[in-house]
Formats: structure tokens, sequence, C-alpha cells
């Protein structure tokens, strides 16, 4: 199948993480791919136009040829075992252990942490926005983050698994959710998760953000 039929369906305003995600694992594995517009806002992705591509009626979608797949993590493995290497980079790390760790990494970010979600919204990452202090509950969630991080990326190292993976950036993100807006946090997680948002795929996403904003 070729890689110029793949499409990607995106929010409108280029604030999704999970958007971010998919596009950060494409443009890795440098596949051409089309971006189309979802308006969230405007209940678009409950339309029949979009019903008939997403079974989630969620961001994003991935069209590869006639296959349409929704959910971040399941495109993201996707991608991986359709665009393996050695012909195409690395999503996930070569070792079966880690590379399941990432899997875990991912799972968690998307499963837990509610409550940073609700009071650090992604208007944070992408629009700069500022809130309210958090709450208890949310400093509690963030405390298990940054526990959890400390234990899981290797002293003196900027990736989780001694190379980048697609859960680096799904990280960051979560990550940066408090950096950016200036709550505390330890400096190496601080640290890690600015010098994933240099990574030349972030970059790229920042700039659709921005233009979509401008």
């Amino acid at each position: 199948m070729r890689t110029d039929e793949l499409t990607l369906w995106s929010d409108a305003s280029f604030f999704s993480p999970y958007v971010l995600s998919v596009f950060v694992a494409l443009t890795e594995k440098g596949l051409p791919f089309t971006l189309q517009a979802v308006n969230l806002s405007e209940k678009q992705h409950l339309q029949s136009d979009y019903t008939r591509v997403s079974l989630t009626q969620r961001v994003p979608t991935l069209q590869h040829g006639t296959f349409l797949l929704s959910e971040s993590s399941a495109i993201d493995e996707y991608l991986e075992e359709a665009f393996p290497a050695p012909d195409y980079s690395r999503l996930y790390p070569q070792d079966q252990q880690k590379r399941a760790r990432a899997r875990e990494v991912q799972a968690w970010l998307r499963s837990d942490f509610g409550p940073i979600r609700s009071e650090r919204p992604t208007e944070v990452l992408f629009a700069h926005q500022r809130f309210a202090p958090l709450s208890g509950q949310a400093q509690q969630a963030a405390e298990k983050l940054f526990v959890a991080v400390e234990r899981l990326l290797p002293a003196d190292q900027q990736n989780l698994f001694g190379e980048w993976s697609i859960a680096d950036t799904d990280l960051a993100v979560m990550i940066n959710r408090l950096a950016l807006h200036g709550d505390p946090l330890p400096e190496r997680l601080a640290q890690y998760a600015h010098f994933q948002w240099q990574r030349a795929s972030v970059q790229r996403w920042l700039t659709h953000s921005a233009k979509s904003h401008s």
C-alpha cells in the first residue's frame, strides 16, 4: 500500500495531544500525509460525514488506503508495524520489555491524571493560557507523576529508554502541562520535557497550532 494514501484527521485548533502523538509518529517515520481538520466546537465529529470515518467519533483518525483507525496509541502501534524499521524510523524501543514499558506509559497517561488534564488543559501547551493554582487533587496527581518519572528516567539521560520513543513525546505533553504553566516540579523533569519539546517533529506541530490561531 502506498505511503501517499495516508490522511490524518485533526481537531481544527491543533490542540489535541492525541493528534499530536500521531502527527509526531507520522513525521518521525518520514511518511507523507494529508491533514484534514474537524471542528470540534461545531460538533463536526458528531456529524454523519465524520461518523462514517471514525468508529469512536473522536480525533485523531488515520486513513491508510481504505483502512480507518482511531485512538492515538492504536494508530502509533499500527504505524510501527505497517512501516517497520530499518526502512522507517522506530517509534518504540527494539527491546521487547522496553517496548512494553513504553506502551504501559502511553496507556497510563491516557487513562489517569484527569485532574491535571482538567486544571491544566491543552490551552496551556498551545495558547500559553494561565489558570488557577492546582487543587489538592491535582497536586496529588502531579506528585504521583513525578515519582513515576523519577523512577523511569535514567540518570543523565534525556530519553526514557536510551533512545527516543513516542512515549517520550506523550510523557512530555503531560509534564509540560505543569512546566509551561510555571507550576513547581523537579528540575530534572522540567529539563526532560523541555528537551522533548524541541524535537523537530513536535516543533512542526507547534507551527501548525500557531498558524491556526494567527
